[in-house]
């Protein structure tokens, strides 16, 4: 059997994108997401929690992330979880870490700063050069009525 690996997550980046670029010619932008979780704790009280996860992107997704995101950028990020292993050179103990692969990669939006208006859009794995698509300005924000969906 196949197994399947897949994550999204939505948050802000921790820091500026850092790309860089293997021996072998590939580039690769690595950044840090913060999810905040809201719960309520054993005696009713808000709690906020946040994680820190790791994510990097190859290729030509990776480079536009570089261009166009910066630390505070309110970002969806979907892809898979990939484990890398190795031994630290300075103590010789084994380390392990898990990160997002990044296939996906879309704005949504808060926490922009102002040059990022022209990055709205999604970008994925397969796009070549610029976003998928632009997001308008101008959507309502009205409440969906769920009565008028179909199922």
């Amino acid at each position: 059997m196949r197994g399947f690996s897949k994550a999204i997550i939505t948050g802000n980046l921790t820091r500026d994108p850092e790309l860089r670029t293997t021996p072998n010619g590939a580039s690769v932008c690595s950044f840090s997401v913060a999810v905040n979780r809201v719960y309520r704790d054993s005696n009713g009280e808000q709690k906020e929690d946040v994680s820190f996860i790791d994510c990097s992107a190859w290729g030509k997704l990776g480079e536009m992330i570089n261009q166009y995101a910066k630390k505070g950028s309110g970002v969806l990020v979907s892809g898979r979880l990939d484990q890398r292993s190795w031994e630290d050179k300075t103590d010789g103990k084994k380390r392990s870490r898990v990160e997002i692969v990044v296939e996906d990669f879309n704005f949504t939006g808060s926490a922009r700063s102002d040059n990022s208006s022209s990055a709205s859009g999604n970008f994925n794995a397969g796009d070549s050069t610029e976003p998928a698509a632009d997001i308008p300005d101008d959507i309502p924000d009205e409440e969906i009525d769920l009565s008028d969906v179909p199922f």
